[in-house]
């Protein structure tokens, strides 16, 4: 009898022995991205793999392979191997079906219509007359100090004779050590959501950032993730996507029905998606639809690539109303698989590549996480807010709650490094004069440089042209420090070669701060560029060259006194009002032929009103004046001119209209494809002066090497100076931007294709005498490429002239050009 027990337990030991479970996970062979619900058999028995691809299976015999098919892939058989507890399974994509399509299902695609179908009584802004609640949210970039390693790794490098030195790289040690006190980052803000039939309003209840006394601007305009699931576009972290379940969406991507769930007592479908065509997206994610309603209850989304993202938004459903409302946001985001660094939210957070001997281990631990939660929701009671097109507003008072005010929103007591966090970055920011370095970084952006209480002008300290050779000067503006009221703003510049001073003076006072209205007026005695086209609301940004003046030497002086009215009183606008009286001295040979008499020196007075629209840009309101958060395209700009005689001394009577727009497509790949459309119409006696030439960009030399000088940013760089002019005009300019070329270490060019045409035509030539000229009526084609950032940022850019203005020797028609971009990182 002991010897049967005996052999039952043996038996028993052995059955339990050489059974066990295994963990694994699929992933693709080239991207390392995991390929969800794959089909597993093992002895006759199917599972699938979760939507992370990995899996559990019950092994029983090692000589049985697993085998796993997917499609879209060869087909992969695995022999278990002796001692492994966890295996990686790389499925390679089959080359012959890459470039196909896998299409859904007819019963998701069923479903997946009516989800569309079913968005106005749905989604919120459609399905609610009102609603408002307020929502807390907080950005966290911290490390797990438990995932870190905490050894001291030994480095060795060879010294420049050839010695070896050995070096500690305490790196991952003091990280440690770091993390287990504090977070790295963190920012807090309380926003009250309003909507109505207007739109949606957001209001800045309460903020606060560690390291900053006053939160910045920028950051509370940031749009860091969708707050609505049922946009034909979803942002989450600065990264556009596709909305699945949007028309477009649907063509995009495959779906697939999991299973059945409950959520709060409904019944939902579990429904996967992932591309249609397996390498042309990174994003993957569950969608959990009420099978009752079509209606969103929950989701997951899934972003692949040099950062990996992982955003999760959950639903209350709320009977009274029939619907599901958000209940919670979040999102986390980690170092994805690359040899780049990767800068998030405009390098506010940098995870370092490590290709500059700096250990890497530390940096890939850091994670992002933002979460958002809404509170005190109230629906279809009355909301009133002013000015829907303002988008956020930012009181004052926001900025500076009591550390008392946060405690109401304390979600989790055991984090034990949040307050220290704060404590720490607010006297590392002191230290650092963080604060300061980033209010001197705005001032520099826009060209200035304060010293106390003036604002000194980079712009015009030095500068080169043909006729003044160089030119040195000093100019600036008062700031704050003087007055917020008045301003006085002005130059003084001497050319050395033309051996003359010009100067400005604009006086100014603020009629309202929150529409920053200014009245202005202003005396010049200056030069410019002739046939020059410039709007008046025109942001004129900092550089540290202006190209295109280097190389003109045709100017004119003008002396002009001045009245305007600058203001952003209308919704997403820049205006501009104007009158100005000028005595206009042609500096080169020219007579101007009119009312039968010449004129080499005239004078005229003008009345201009201009307007800058950005009609899908979004605004921030703050105590400071009104901020462009998020610029959006197309952005449109109009301008009147009106000259009129016997007014203070005019000579002549005409009229100009300017107009241009400006459309930027950006693509989820990160290219980008521009478009401008831009013409001018003038009538009456205009003299050449005040024509158009249409922005030329080359030198009228022998040899393409004689001509290369620097390009401009929309100039055409193959038209020479003073070639052609209008009095009437259109030019149209497209440029395609791919994503930067990597040709070796730190050198990633970035690579455009450009194309440009321009036509016009001339009245009443014979009025102009002195200056050769043609026009523009045959019209005027050129194209290139552009080859900006190869390094330091600076490039090449080559250009072909072509069509019925093209020169006759092939290598006239030819230019290549430098470029620089410069990136201030802002």
């Amino acid at each position: 009898m002991k010897i049967f027990w005996v052999l039952l337990a043996l038996s028993f030991c052995s059955l339990v022995f050489s059974q066990k479970t295994m963990q694994g996970q699929v992933i693709d062979y080239d991207t390392s991205i995991p390929i969800a619900f794959a089909n597993i058999t093992y002895n006759n028995k199917a599972i699938t793999s979760n939507w992370e691809g990995k899996f559990s299976i019950e092994i029983q015999e090692n000589s049985k392979p697993i085998l796993f098919t997917y499609k879209g892939y060869y087909d992969k058989s695995y022999y278990q191997t002796v001692g492994v507890n966890f295996f990686l399974i790389k499925m390679v994509s089959n080359n012959s079906l890459k470039e196909q399509e896998i299409f859904s299902e007819n019963q998701v695609n069923s479903i997946l219509k009516k989800v569309i179908e079913s968005k106005p009584k749905n989604q919120p802004e459609k399905a609610l007359t009102t609603f408002e609640y307020k929502n807390y949210e907080h950005l966290l970039v911290s490390a797990n100090p438990d995932s870190i390693s905490k050894k001291i790794d030994t480095v060795i490098k060879k010294s420049f004779f050839g010695r070896k030195k050995i070096k500690l790289d305490s790196t991952n040690f003091k990280f440690k050590r770091f993390s287990e006190k504090q977070h790295l980052y963190q920012t807090e803000k309380v926003n009250l959501i309003q909507f109505n039939r207007h739109g949606t309003k957001e209001t800045v209840l309460a903020s606060r950032m560690a390291g900053f006394k006053k939160p910045l601007y920028e950051y509370l305009g940031l749009n860091l993730m969708t707050y609505s699931l049922y946009e034909n576009k979803l942002d989450i972290l600065g990264v556009s996507i596709h909305n699945p379940i949007s028309n477009y969406g649907r063509k995009l991507y495959v779906f697939k029905i999991i299973d059945t769930v409950t959520i709060q007592g409904r019944t939902a479908y579990r429904i996967y998606f992932q591309p249609k065509k397996l390498d042309s997206n990174r994003l993957r994610g569950l969608l959990y639809v009420d099978a009752e309603s079509n209606a969103l209850c929950k989701a997951f989304f899934r972003i692949y690539g040099i950062a990996n993202i992982n955003a999760l938004y959950t639903f209350n459903y709320l009977k009274e109303n029939a619907i599901w409302f958000p209940e919670k946001r979040k999102i986390i985001l980690v170092k994805g698989n690359n040899t780049e660094d990767l800068n998030i939210l405009g390098s506010t957070i940098k995870f370092n590549s490590g290709l500059d001997g700096i250990s890497t281990d530390a940096s890939d631990q850091c994670y992002l996480k933002l979460e958002s939660t809404p509170f005190d929701i109230k629906i279809n009671r009355e909301v009133l807010f002013k000015n829907s097109a303002i988008k956020i507003s930012v009181p004052e008072n926001s900025m500076s709650k009591p550390d008392s005010y946060w405690t109401n929103f304390q979600k989790d007591s055991l984090d034990v490094r949040k307050i220290p966090t704060y404590v720490s970055l607010d006297s590392l920011s002191e230290a650092g004069k963080i604060e300061h370095k980033i209010f001197l970084g705005r001032k520099i952006f826009n060209g200035y440089y304060p010293v106390n209480c003036i604002d000194v002008d980079l712009k015009s300290i030095i500068k080169y042209n043909n006729f003044e050779g160089f030119r040195l000067g000093l100019g600036g503006v008062t700031n704050n420090k003087l007055s917020e009221k008045y301003k006085i703003s002005g130059y003084l510049a001497y050319g050395f070669k033309d051996d003359k001073l010009k100067y400005n003076v604009s006086p100014s006072y603020l009629l309202n701060k929150e529409t920053s209205t200014w009245v202005s007026t202003s005396y010049t005695n200056d030069l410019k560029e002739i046939g020059q086209i410039e709007f008046a609301t025109e942001n004129k940004r900092f550089k540290i060259y202006d190209s295109r003046p280097i190389n003109i030497s045709t100017f004119y002086n003008y002396k002009t006194f001045s009245a305007f009215l600058e203001s952003k009183f209308l919704a997403k606008t820049d205006t501009y009002f104007g009158i100005s009286r000028s005595e206009i001295n042609p500096l080169f040979d020219y007579k101007f032929l009119a009312k039968d008499n010449e004129y080499i020196n005239f004078n005229t007075s003008t009345v201009q009103f201009a307007i800058q629209w950005n009609p899908f840009s979004e605004y921030m309101q703050t105590s400071t004046g009104r901020l462009e958060i998020n610029k959006k395209h197309p952005k449109i700009a109009f301008q009147f001119t009106k000259a009129l005689a016997n007014i203070l001394g005019s000579d002549f009577d005409f009229t100009k209209i300017d107009f241009r727009i400006i459309h930027e497509i950006p693509y989820l790949s990160g290219q980008t494809t521009s478009l401008t459309l831009q013409g001018g119409l003038a009538l009456g006696d205009v003299p050449l002066t005040h024509l158009y030439s249409i922005a030329p960009n080359n030198l009228n030399r022998d040899s393409m090497l004689k001509r290369i000088t620097f390009a401009g940013k929309n100039s055409f760089e193959t038209m020479y100076f003073n070639e052609f002019f209008s009095s009437k005009y259109i030019t149209f300019q497209a440029k395609h931007t791919f994503n930067k070329v990597k040709l070796a270490y730190k050198i990633k060019p970035l690579i455009s294709v450009v194309s440009r045409i321009a036509i016009g035509t001339i009245d009443n030539p014979n009025q102009h005498i002195g200056l050769e000229y043609k026009t523009l009526e045959k019209g005027f084609l050129e194209s290139g490429v552009e080859a900006n950032s190869i390094y330091k940022g600076f490039g090449l850019t080559f250009f072909f002239r072509y069509g019925p203005n093209g020169l006759p020797k092939f290598e006239d028609n030819l230019a290549l050009k430098i470029s620089y971009l410069l990136d201030l990182g802002f």
